[in-house]
């Protein structure tokens, strides 16, 4: 059993108001910080109660030989709506100027280092070029993704027309902050086997709730357990930078999980559910009851059909196991890959330079043509060809063929035999939600976890649900106290609801399934999407996951928060990218402008008369324009994007 368990202590009885590390002394609150949520803990139970929706940020200039200040511009050297790059000696800040007001904060978005002076500045946020997360220009704080980490937000003054920025060079340096979080004073309250929150699966949904229940102070027992042998890691570098080593991907570091009390159990996968008694059971047996549960397992690749699909040197890519196994057995060797996806894709560029032949195999006649649409489809199919990737289309395999028990040629339905030393699948998931088919919870007929629509909250339900469960939690606090003093004292057992529970399911909050308590997130779920007037989408990608998880947890803490965002993703072949917003799915017609054959283009997908996605290569920032816009609740209609004139995205996206 992988992780960290503390060792089961007597239960300790406490009701005390835990006030997080975020609320410091005045001398260290930010210029705009204002109250920090309390945190009124019952027996080891935390109940959330925010005074103020921003919390206080901790000063980052406690060592003065940390701090540089400089003047960095003139007032009137920005207009409103301007951002730039600016040098204050040991490093650089993003120097943006928005309604009159300055603002300064780290220059490189921490997901993957791109220049934020790049990006589109919308409504009090900057969105990245790259990947399309955002962040509040006033404090930092990160409210899209990808990414786990915020920007450092540093000091601007204005002294005889000039701005200076004072700033840590730490920070500077870093580019990068770590939100403040709690950690759990209440383990001694559990044995190994309880947990307040359980999240099944260690992916970017999971960590990423698991690090917002921190970050808003939560501060009780959670436990994440996922099938891997490896802490939650960048997942898309699998196929997209292959010979990545796990060290090298991994999301948090070792240090981190122990520093924040998230224990993580590796190679430990659940076998089922029992939602009543509310206990996980794991395949070997070992059981675990919880509070609060998230199910976040993810996708199970799909494996072929065909004869000797079980042989050696035939992979799905699961883990940075296979993909350096891959590479290793690919390098001057012949490659075959099932299916035109976006992993067999990826796969397909990153080993083109590096084995002496890549064939890809796939159904359809072009690829991404139902993502992309068929124009740009052979655009990107022409790109592939000019770097040697062979396509055989329309076809499938209907054999693996060894020899001395390795893989030795694949044959096709179509009567063609390739050479074939290694073979990639790459034929698309099903969601891994299996275990959970005799548990009661809502599953779809393709396998997808449904979650409930958000709907429009009474403010007087939580004030009320939040009163009635400090008073319930008294009632708990004293039924124990009644059994200390022994039988002649006990009560029977006083009942109370579980109101956390009872707030969610009368407001109907989002990512809660069918079963209070229960929420699920990421690749196995279906979501109403706002986008696309609420219908139930599923949405496999990374930033997605993120999302769903920073939702699911604030509505464990019933904070009544309906998912808002835009549907985000990339690809990245032959050092290119194509980057991706909104919904296309069911699109009617591509409207395209700029020039395929030379990839540089934009294709915007309609349904009617409507935008419902964009794509893009070489033509940054246009899809974090178009998101900025969808994001607003603007609709975009086919005749803006059809003539080529782009005055309507000019300036702030919104």
């Amino acid at each position: 059993m992988g992780g960290c368990f503390s060792k089961p202590k007597p239960v300790e009885v406490k009701i005390e108001v835990v006030i997080p590390e975020k609320e410091r002394s005045k001398e260290e609150m930010s210029p705009n910080g204002k109250a920090s949520p309390l945190i009124y803990k019952v027996n080891g139970t935390a109940r959330h109660y925010h005074l103020e929706d921003h919390p206080i940020a901790s000063n980052p200039y406690h060592n003065l030989k940390d701090v540089v200040e400089a003047s960095v511009c003139h007032v009137k050297d920005l207009e409103n709506g301007q951002m730039r790059e600016v040098d204050l000696g040991c490093g650089k800040a993003l120097l943006i100027k928005e309604s009159g007001e300055f603002h300064a904060v780290g220059h490189k978005c921490p997901h993957y280092g791109a220049p934020l002076v790049k990006g589109v500045l919308s409504k009090g946020r900057v969105r990245c070029p790259w990947h399309g997360a955002c962040f509040n220009i006033g404090t930092g704080d990160i409210e899209d993704f990808p990414g786990l980490d915020s920007l450092p937000r540093f000091q601007v003054k204005i002294e005889k027309e000039k701005v200076y920025i004072r700033a840590s060079k730490q920070a500077l340096q870093t580019q990068r902050r770590t939100k403040v979080m709690a950690k759990c004073i209440s383990l001694s309250n559990y044995n190994l086997s309880s947990t307040n929150v359980l999240i099944i699966g260690a992916g970017a949904a999971g960590l990423v709730c698991a690090e917002t229940l921190r970050q808003e102070g939560f501060s009780d027992r959670i436990v994440m357990c996922t099938m891997d042998r490896h802490l939650p890691y960048d997942r898309p570098k699998l196929s997209k930078s292959m010979d990545s080593h796990p060290e090298q991907i991994t999301l948090r570091p070792k240090d981190f999980f122990c520093t924040y009390d998230i224990e993580v159990l590796t190679e430990m996968q659940v076998a089922a559910v029992d939602v009543k008694s509310k206990i996980a059971v794991f395949k070997d047996g070992f059981k675990m009851e919880y509070n609060k549960l998230l199910i976040a397992t993810g996708n199970t690749p799909k494996t072929l059909s065909c004869k000797g699909k079980e042989m050696e040197n035939v992979f799905n890519i699961r883990t940075p196991e296979d993909a350096n196994r891959v590479v290793k057995l690919a390098t001057s060797k012949n490659v075959v890959i099932v299916g035109a996806s976006f992993l067999g894709m990826e796969v397909a560029a990153y080993l083109a330079e590096r084995a002496h032949s890549v064939s890809l195999v796939e159904l359809e006649h072009v690829p991404f043509k139902k993502f992309f649409g068929e124009r740009v489809g052979r655009a990107v199919m022409k790109m592939f060809e000019n770097n040697r990737v062979k396509f055989y289309m329309q076809t499938e395999v209907s054999e693996l063929r060894e020899q001395e028990g390795k893989l030795k040629e694949v044959v096709l339905k179509s009567g063609k035999v390739l050479r074939a030393d290694v073979c990639v699948v790459g034929v698309g998931a099903v969601p891994a939600t299996g275990f959970l088919k005799q548990s009661g919870i809502n599953i779809d007929s393709k396998g997808f976890i449904v979650v409930n629509k958000g709907q429009e909250l009474n403010p007087m339900t939580l004030v009320v649900a939040f009163h009635l469960t400090i008073f319930c939690e008294m009632l708990r606090f004293w039924e124990h106290y009644q059994e200390c003093l022994g039988p002649s004292w006990a009560s029977g057992g006083v009942q109370t609801p579980d109101l956390d529970a009872l707030a969610l399911s009368c407001s109907g909050v989002m990512m809660q399934t069918n079963i209070p308590g229960v929420f699920a997130a990421g690749d196995a779920v279906t979501f109403p999407l706002a986008l696309r007037n609420n219908k139930k989408v599923n949405v496999p990608h990374w930033q997605m996951a993120h999302m769903h998880g920073r939702i699911a947890a604030l509505n464990m803490l019933a904070h009544g928060t309906e998912i808002s965002t835009v549907p985000y993703l990339w690809t990245a072949m032959f050092g290119k990218s194509i980057r991706y917003a909104g919904h296309g799915e069911g699109f009617d017609d591509v409207v395209i402008q700029g020039d395929l054959d030379e990839l540089k283009f934009v294709a915007f997908y309609t349904k009617s008369d409507e935008v419902v996605a964009v794509a893009s290569m070489n033509y940054d920032p246009i899809v974090s324009k178009v998101a900025e816009v969808l994001a607003a609740g603007r609709t975009i209609r086919k005749r803006d994007v059809e003539t080529g004139d782009m005055s309507w995205l000019t300036g702030k996206g919104s």
